[in-house]
């Protein structure tokens, strides 16, 4: 659990599933729902990392836009 005390930056290397600020923050990162994210991190555990190639793997992921210029 975080540190509420603390103010430094959160762990974006774990994903966790308990704390709604840190879903939404994952869930708009990743471009997914709460489900596919519970999904993924059910399966693979709650390292932001592992998650990401996850969701890659099983195309719950948006692609990433190529850039226009």
């Amino acid at each position: 659990m975080d540190n509420l005390t603390k103010r430094a930056q959160p762990d974006r290397s774990k994903i966790n599933m308990h704390e709604a600020f840190e879903v939404k923050y994952w869930t708009h990162a990743l471009g997914v729902s709460k489900e596919e994210l519970q999904k993924a991190v059910d399966k693979v555990g709650n390292s932001a990392a592992t998650v990401r190639k996850e969701l890659a793997a099983t195309g719950a992921r948006e692609p990433e836009a190529p850039s226009s210029t």
